[in-house]
């Protein structure tokens, strides 16, 4: 088995078309993270953690390219969930401008986002 592939990672992916800062967008990646590992077990957790928290941040385009990600993560039964501004800063409030995906194991993930590039 490749053991690369087997690593448990975490994939966010962030909306191109925002354009927004890059304090923005770290905080916007954050709180991805973030609720990518609680929405995972305990057990996820302490692998992922173990393995040095692996995190891979990738760009979509606009919202429509977003949630197509979003809905073949569910469709995979991948743990995910995407993220709502809360608008107090650079856009308005409930823009959606994140979906993480993971931790889990990579190979699961790149079925759904090994098509996509890195963030710029």
């Amino acid at each position: 088995m490749d053991s690369e592939k087997s690593e448990y990672k975490q994939v966010i992916v962030v909306r191109e078309d925002l354009n927004l800062s890059r304090g923005k967008i770290a905080v916007q990646v954050a709180h991805a993270s973030i609720l990518g590992f609680e929405i995972v077990d305990e057990d996820i957790r302490k692998k992922w953690k173990s393995e040095g928290q692996k995190k891979i941040v990738l760009s979509v385009k606009n919202l429509d390219e977003l949630m197509k990600i979003f809905e073949k993560a569910k469709k995979e039964n991948l743990p995910t969930a995407f993220v709502k501004d809360r608008g107090l800063t650079e856009i308005p409030p409930g823009t959606i401008t994140a979906v993480v995906i993971g931790p889990e194991k990579g190979n699961k993930i790149d079925k759904v986002t090994g098509s996509l590039k890195l963030l710029k």
